[in-house]
């Protein structure tokens, strides 16, 4: 079926403000003939509904039929062809073809229609038939005009490409690209799916502030705001961590909260300053635990939402049916980079010289651990393709989680990779009020020295692990990462409705 846009029929493009003009002109006529907003029509039906119950019959099979359906929706095509016209209209589960004829709705309501533009809504009561090229219709008894739509739709042979505007204008992005809500129903179930996981296993959700006294649970540079009334600084939270854990404290033993956190960093394919985190807590738990329960989400969340544990991200296939590889930071620098000596971890002066000659930042005040996670970063995460996680953190980088009872200058910490990406953080969660007031005056003496992603002291949080947090795991998993590798998605800004972007020129 063509679509006729109400424009010229050559390639010449259309002065925008010259059709919002005449589709004004329109809106003007109607508001001068009575309610040009109406809101009595009712559907009791959708396009996909009447595919699903019809579009395998016979043109035969259809005739006769005399049930009427009610559907509204916007106008993406219309064709008009004397006294009968096809017109399709777009729901929110799909298109169906809508057949107006003058005979059934009257000259009034007929020319009406030959009026109306693609991009207005409208309501439609009729039967269905098929036509003579097999497609299932609706042949029109009653026609409305719900909404006349007052700025025109992309053209149909430029569409809405430019990715800058799809994501400014993400509600047209969503009309006329219908393969960019599926993207977003995607998600949908995956969180759905990722809360019934944890429910069923016996886990609370709840809700912790957004507004926070401390900016804690993580390294970053948090958003400030100010509070009129108290007349005091908050912040707008960078993780719900430590929050989560004082309930941990007060009984609530197996916790989850997904929500969004925001971070005053820049923008990129793979972060948004605000953007949607899965944590969660269980006690009497370690990271071994936490990583196993991580991976058994993650392969059952493909499968439910993508039909297998196989599927392809950027051109590449991912088995996520394999277990998952499990290295340490040490082996695994050592695993792309042949020259390392994995003897030498703790040696800051041999870590300083290789970071520099592989190009990872190595400033002076970097010791052992954050020089290793440094080349770790450089020469490693982006190698990350098929699920891995790495364990054994630098205790410098990992401030909240436990020692390794084997080795103290590492953590029972783990990350997991996919795609090259970052998606999840855990570990065994350091409940030593003594050693976490000391690891935060560590990040205090950081923050003084310039890091601007450093710690602040949470006198309130020692406090609550002096009452005693039980043995605990811990686990964030970022939503937008994750839905980026179900769907196919090289930018988060495609798994985002509307990301923050640079203002207009």
């Amino acid at each position: 079926m063509t679509e006729e846009a109400n424009a010229p029929g050559s390639d010449e493009r259309v002065d925008e403000n010259h059709v919002i003009a005449t589709r004004r002109e329109k809106l003007d006529k109607l508001r001068a003939a009575g309610n040009a907003y109406p809101n009595s029509f009712r559907r009791d039906t959708l396009a996909d509904f009447l595919h699903g119950m019809y579009g395998a019959h016979e043109a035969a099979a259809l005739e006769g039929e005399t049930q009427v359906f009610a559907l509204a929706g916007r106008m993406m095509a219309k064709r008009v062809m004397g006294k009968a016209s096809f017109a399709q209209i777009q729901d929110m589960s799909g298109r169906i073809q809508v057949f107006v004829q003058q005979n059934t709705l009257g000259a009034e309501v007929y020319d009406a229609f030959k009026t109306w533009d693609v991009g207005d809504i409208v309501g439609v009561r009729g039967t269905v038939f098929k036509t003579r090229t097999g497609e299932l219709s609706v042949k029109a008894q009653t026609l409305e005009l719900l909404v006349k739509g007052i700025r025109p739709l992309p053209e149909k042979w430029a569409g809405l490409t430019d990715t800058e505007i799809r994501y400014r204008q993400r509600y047209v992005d969503l009309i006329v690209n219908p393969e960019v809500k599926l993207a977003f129903e995607k998600r949908g179930q995956s969180v759905r799916f990722i809360r019934n996981f944890l429910d069923a296993l016996g886990f609370i959700e709840v809700e912790t502030p957004m507004l926070q006294p401390i900016a804690g649970g993580a390294t970053a540079r948090p958003f400030v705001t100010h509070h009129n009334a108290l007349d005091r600084d908050l912040y707008l939270r960078i993780a719900p961590e430590l929050f989560l854990k004082r309930l941990v404290v007060g009984g609530f033993e197996k916790v989850y909260e997904i929500n969004r956190n925001f971070r005053n960093e820049g923008l990129s394919t793979r972060h948004n300053p605000e953007f949607t985190m899965l944590e969660f807590y269980q006690a009497y738990a370690d990271y071994q635990d936490a990583m196993n329960l991580v991976e058994t989400l993650i392969r059952d969340l493909a499968l439910s939402v993508n039909g297998g544990g196989k599927l392809v991200y950027q051109e590449r296939e991912y088995d996520l049916e394999q277990p998952f590889h499990r290295w340490s930071m040490r082996d695994a620098v050592a695993r792309f980079n042949p020259d390392f000596d994995t003897g030498k971890t703790a040696d800051r002066e041999y870590l300083a010289a290789f970071a520099n000659k592989v190009g990872a930042e190595a400033k002076a005040g970097y010791g052992a651990g954050k020089l290793l996670t440094e080349i770790f970063e450089k020469t490693v995460e982006a190698n990350l393709l098929d699920p891995t996680f790495i364990t054994e953190y630098p205790t410098e980088v990992s401030p909240l989680a436990r020692r390794s009872d084997a080795n103290p200058e590492v953590t029972d910490r783990f990350e997991f990779f996919i795609g090259g990406r970052e998606v999840a953080n855990g570990f065994s969660e350091l409940n030593d009020a003594d050693d976490q007031a000391s690891r935060f005056k560590a990040q205090v003496a950081a923050k003084d020295a310039g890091d601007d992603e450093a710690m602040v002291y949470d006198a309130d949080y020692i406090r609550a692990l002096e009452y005693g947090l039980p043995p605990t795991a811990g686990v964030g998993i970022g939503i937008d990462r994750l839905v980026m590798f179900l769907t196919d998605s090289p930018s988060i800004r495609d798994v985002l409705l509307f990301p923050q972007m640079r203002p207009e020129a």
